[in-house]
């Protein structure tokens, strides 16, 4: 595990943050780099791809100059300051290679950029298992002469951390433990990479089979009328027939689930979506036994043990208990939900006994939704342009903090692709907060699902001066020709609104210390902001504010609004239910037990925890990414989305666009980041009752998500 000096605060798959900046007298000053040059958000070494391996290499010479300056063992507090620094240089170059390797269209960059991220995290092995400053920072710490609650939190976590790191074990050990760090940071790499080069494909005979609305999905190919097996691909002629090859990858797999009628078709794709990469069958064995293997060395019982222990859950034996109880709770309504799905299935097969497959779940309760709401998808989409979309984000942060967000023209260099937007969010009274930019649509080889990259974190560089959060929010929206024309369906606008919570934890964020910015904070506090704004994105106090016809301009009917909130609680039970299972999973293959094949681990949960069967031969965990930067953290979704429930009824719910609801939002949470206690934030938001002790741990109390659900508490 990486210390303090990358504290990664989780939003979706990625690090969050930070970057250079010189700090005052008398830490030694930082080399002064005024230039009218820029390069890739800004940093002037990255005008070109080589420009990586000059940004690395000022981060550790920099980095040794702070070192040096620790060794002197100065005053407490310049010690927690220089640290900071430190962990400040380091951030911005893991981070900036982190965004750029995941959406940058110029493969040289990419490349440079695996290649800086690979030796800046050898870097941080060397300085997160450095006993001159372990030593400085448990001076620090045992001195006493910090003056702020959040300079001496810093020293703690500082040493905890380097703990963590392994720095207290015998030399033989700790190498050891960053041999296996680097493994393991090469075997998610590996993993994340095979996702984006096998997403697997199908080829599908008759095109007759292929609904008109999933073409612009699918690739045209050609086949001999006369032929037993598949001609490849070639120039239509008279006696070819045409069919059409689906690419499995996730996002054109649920299209071609909810939309293909065809019940072999869906089965087909399904089959391959779940089966694909099998090479991460592999990967994910060794990552799961490296993992263990490092929790042991560390003097823990598992990985999972390992990963909890610094959170507000504490333990594993915590963790499942939760995902217990939730499951207990959810069961009765799922297995209602699941017997409804399956006799209306059977109503339009004509079947008395149909069996309910996986592969029927998306496509019959679309149509489900459909019939009993009489609303369709593309209807819906009509008011959802996206330029309109950002106009939504922009009444919220100007409802609920007195902000507002303006374009800010980039300099040369700086962006990646012409489609990406920069803006500043501006308060009247305090100045510039943050600078956010937008890369919303999809395109070759770019990270495929939606995420919030920190690109600095928030600090005090001086009593004077401030260093701004910048982040950049990624999503993957169909592109056009002409950006008023991308329309989004009301789950993409689900997607934005959340990653927009990540990126106001960021930009709001007012910490001292730039490892405590914004979303760097526990790691089953994390998704909370996000999931509260997916609020949001329901209510139809603020959807009237922004949502209106592409054509006409008509503002959305209030009953359309009604119908999609009436669809979306058709299956609650099922979606929530779904989401425990893959916390069980990702606490199960990072637990103790000895590890069998990962597939019949995942096959016995799912009959345990969900009210579907497993289909012999997918190994759907072959390309659940959140087992890498989430590894047995995904619980954390769960946490957030009680935590959201209990937030948005007692303080968002009666009046959510009001400014005594931001400001609260702000001055009491937001604003913190990671530099108060979790429980102190959470309680002193909305007041007792939202969190109850458990074994040791904490955990989220769950009555208003079961209220907001109707289910029955046990």
């Amino acid at each position: 595990m990486l210390s303090l000096l990358l504290r990664s605060s989780v939003s979706k798959l990625r690090l969050r943050p930070a970057n250079i900046s010189c700090n005052s007298d008398p830490l030694p000053t930082l080399r002064n780099y005024s230039s009218t040059a820029t390069g890739l958000y800004g940093f002037r070494h990255l005008n070109s791809p080589k420009g990586f391996q000059r940004f690395v290499d000022d981060a550790i010479e920099r980095s040794g100059e702070l070192v040096e300056f620790i060794s002197g063992m100065p005053s407490s507090a310049e010690i927690i300051k220089a640290m900071d620094e430190i962990s400040n240089t380091v951030c911005c170059v893991v981070d900036s290679a982190e965004l750029c390797r995941h959406t940058h269209p110029n493969r040289e960059f990419v490349e440079e950029a695996n290649k800086a991220s690979m030796r800046i995290n050898e870097y941080l092995h060397y300085l997160n298992t450095n006993h001159t400053l372990f030593d400085a920072v448990r001076k620090a710490e045992q001195e006493g002469h910090l003056l702020t609650k959040e300079a001496q939190r810093a020293a703690h976590y500082l040493r905890v951390d380097f703990k963590r790191g392994g720095i207290h074990l015998p030399a033989e050990k700790l190498d050891s433990v960053n041999q296996l760090n680097i493994k393991i940071s090469q075997l998610c790499k590996e993993f994340s990479e095979n996702i984006i080069i096998d997403p697997g494909t199908v080829d599908i005979f008759p095109a007759s089979r292929m609904p008109q609305s999933l073409h612009h999905l699918l690739k045209p190919i050609y086949r001999s009328r006369s032929a037993i097996s598949r001609e490849s691909l070639g120039h239509r002629g008279a006696m070819k027939e045409k069919g059409f090859r689906i690419p499995t990858d996730p996002n054109t797999l649920s299209s071609v689930l909810q939309w293909a009628s065809d019940d072999e078709v869906r089965k087909l794709a399904y089959m391959k979506g779940n089966s694909v990469p099998h090479a991460n069958l592999g990967v994910l064995d060794n990552l799961i036994a490296t993992r263990h293997e490092l929790a042991q060395i560390m003097g823990y019982r598992s990985y999972a043990e390992f990963t909890v222990k610094p959170n507000m859950s504490s333990s594993p034996k915590v963790v499942m208990s939760f995902l217990q109880e939730l499951s207990k709770m959810v069961r009765p309504s799922a297995d209602e939900e699941f017997n409804k799905i399956k006799a209306f299935k059977r109503e339009k097969c004509g079947q008395t006994d149909g069996d309910l497959e996986p592969w029927d779940e998306a496509y019959y309760t679309a149509m489900m939704k459909s019939s009993a709401y009489d609303f369709d998808s593309s209807v819906v989409a009509s008011y959802f342009s996206l330029p309109q979309c950002i106009d939504g984000l922009k009444v919220l942060v100007e409802s609920l903090f007195g902000a507002t967000f303006h374009n800010v023209p980039m300099a040369p260099g700086e962006s990646w692709h012409p489609d990406v937007l920069k803006m500043s969010l501006h308060h009247p009274e305090e100045g510039d907060l943050g600078y956010l930019y937008l890369d919303l649509y999809s395109r070759n080889d770019k990270y495929p699902g939606c995420a919030h990259f920190a690109i600095k974190g928030g600090r005090s560089v001086s009593e004077t001066e401030y260093q701004l959060p910048v982040v950049a929010l990624v999503c993957n929206f169909s592109s056009s020709r002409n950006s008023s024309t991308v329309r989004l369906n009301h789950w993409e606008l689900e997607t934005l609104f959340h990653e927009f919570g990540h990126a106001l934890h960021s930009l709001l964020s007012r910490t001292d210390y730039q490892h405590f910015s914004g979303t760097r904070v526990v790691l089953d506090l994390a998704e909370t902001p996000s999931n509260l704004f997916e609020y949001y994105a329901w209510d139809y106090r603020v959807l009237k504010t922004f949502a209106k016809h592409y054509s006409t301009g008509e503002i959305i009917p209030e009953k359309l609004v009604d119908s999609m909130q009436g669809a979306r609680k058709m299956f609650a039970a099922t979606d929530l239910q779904r989401q425990v299972f893959y916390a069980a999973v990702d606490q199960t293959l990072f637990g103790e037990q000895p590890t069998p094949p990962t597939s019949s681990i995942v096959e016995d949960l799912k009959r345990e925890f969900t009210s579907w069967k497993h289909v012999e031969g997918t190994n759907w965990q072959a390309r659940f990414n959140h087992l890498l930067n989430y590894g047995a953290g995904y619980y954390s979704y769960l946490y957030a989305k009680c935590f959201a429930a209990t937030i948005w009824q007692k303080l968002c719910q009666e009046d959510p666009l009001s400014l005594t609801t931001g400001t609260a939002l702000r001055t009491k949470f937001l604003q913190h980041g990671g530099a108060k206690e979790p429980d102190d934030l959470l309680n002193g938001l909305v007041g007792d009752g939202i969190l109850r002790d458990c074994n040791g741990g904490l955990v989220p109390d769950i009555t208003c998500l079961c209220n907001e659900m109707k289910f029955e508490k046990s």
